[in-house]
């Protein structure tokens, strides 16, 4: 907070790939806001859905037996788009960290329910993130995002990001204990890693043989951003439970869902001496948050965002690491779908641990927006960025570096400004 104050860059307006601040000065968002913007700024269509609804009733809770319409209508789209036949979907208000906790909870309460309630113990990655409510934090392979709070979850351990072995090893010794694995299809917040080959499918093998249950964190992977609707689909994975957010409402209103597969609800919806979840939020199902997501997708469907990512993917790809090609500087370049990471190299990050914070202040006065991330620099432009405007936030990205790098070399005098 002391480190912001006076600093702040107050963005007032939206259109496609380009943002601008109060003052007047333009920026191409390169990351879609938080991962989220994917069918871009400035859609005048969920805007309307958003006032229509507004005039037939702006929310009513949905506990007992209350629903309504839009909750309705988007839950059976989005079941229908799940990687799970026979799903049932959850929507919570807040976004993918209530999403996570919402899932965590119906991981031990199914166990419960079905006779097995030693089956606590939830495993997360090392470099995950899994959102800031209280599971959240406790799954965090992050760890200055557990720093300072305590144990706020227990029974929760963390196995190697990239290790099928490390998880098998885990497993055979604690199965009996183990409730669910989860994990990102490709590690976002963390520094943007995606699986080694034939780590998911070796994951879900290993989930399945000790009957443990598999969530796919998909709040930045899903609705597109890896070229399927949910990235467990690209590597050929079927979750027991999705988490998702960010992408379900492009960030037009705050939304989030967790998807049940058959399996995990048949204890709540089928069973003769069904139990009860008895979990639920003040503005779960908001109608309006609804409507946004029923026109986001709409877009989505209608403009084939989902296939074009994937047609575009190698186009970005070479975007990428052609901009950075001759650089001392960068590494070599990570990502998947419309995500790339643009690392700066060891003995850069050794010398100068700042550097990728300096990167992205001097993207700032180039008109463009990155952002910093575990020695990295994050790109997720909107699924709708042009091939033009994806080459235009490569070549403000390399200007900035070489500013940046130009900068480190002369004496501090200061600390550089944070992001």
């Amino acid at each position: 907070m002391k480190q912001t104050g006076g600093r702040e860059v107050v963005i007032v307006r939206g259109q496609g790939t380009t943002v601008w601040d109060r003052d007047g000065n333009a920026y191409l968002d390169g990351t879609a806001s938080l991962w989220y913007c994917n069918v871009g700024h400035g859609r005048r269509e969920i805007a309307d859905a958003i006032t229509a609804q507004l005039g037939r009733i702006e929310s009513f809770q949905t506990f007992d037996v209350y629903a309504n319409e839009p909750a309705l209508e988007l839950a059976e789209k989005v079941a229908s788009l799940a990687p799970m036949a026979g799903s049932r979907v959850f929507l919570t208000p807040g976004g993918g960290s209530d999403a996570v906790d919402s899932a965590c909870k119906m991981v031990r309460r199914y166990w419960s329910a079905v006779g097995r309630p030693e089956k606590r113990t939830i495993l997360a990655r090392r470099n995950a993130y899994h959102g800031m409510n209280a599971y959240g934090t406790s799954l965090s392979g992050i760890a200055p995002n557990r720093e300072g709070f305590g144990e706020l979850i227990p029974d929760v351990e963390l196995v190697e990001w990239d290790s099928v072995d490390g998880l098998r090893a885990v497993l055979e010794r604690s199965a009996d204990t183990i409730g669910a694995f989860i994990g990102e299809p490709v590690i976002g917040a963390g520094g943007l890693y995606p699986p080694p080959d034939g780590y998911w499918p070796g994951v879900a093998d290993l989930c399945r043989e000790h009957d443990v249950l598999l969530i796919s964190d998909e709040v930045i992977c899903g609705f597109g951003r890896l070229g399927r609707w949910f990235g467990c689909e690209r590597y050929g994975v079927e979750p027991d439970l999705v988490v998702c957010a960010k992408g379900l409402t492009s960030g037009y209103l705050p939304l989030g869902a967790v998807i049940a597969s058959a399996r995990v609800a048949f204890p709540f919806w089928e069973a003769a001496d069904a139990d009860i979840f008895r979990h639920g939020y003040t503005y779960a199902g908001h109608p309006v948050a609804c409507v946004a997501a029923l026109a986001n997708i709409g877009i989505i469907e209608r403009e084939g965002l989902v296939a074009r990512v994937a047609e575009i993917e190698p186009t970005f790809r070479s975007i990428v690491e052609e901009g950075f090609s001759d650089s001392e500087v960068i590494g070599e370049i990570r990502g998947a779908g419309l995500l790339a990471a643009v690392p700066v190299r060891d003995e850069y990050l050794a010398a100068n641990p700042m550097l990728p914070q300096r990167i992205a202040t001097c993207a700032r006065d180039q008109g463009l927006i990155v952002r910093a991330l575990s020695g990295a620099i994050q790109l997720s432009p909107p699924l709708t960025a042009t091939l033009e405007e994806l080459s235009e936030i490569v070549r403000r990205l390399r200007a900035a570096l070489e500013v940046a790098v130009d900068g480190a070399r002369e004496p501090a005098t200061a600390a550089p400004p944070a992001v």
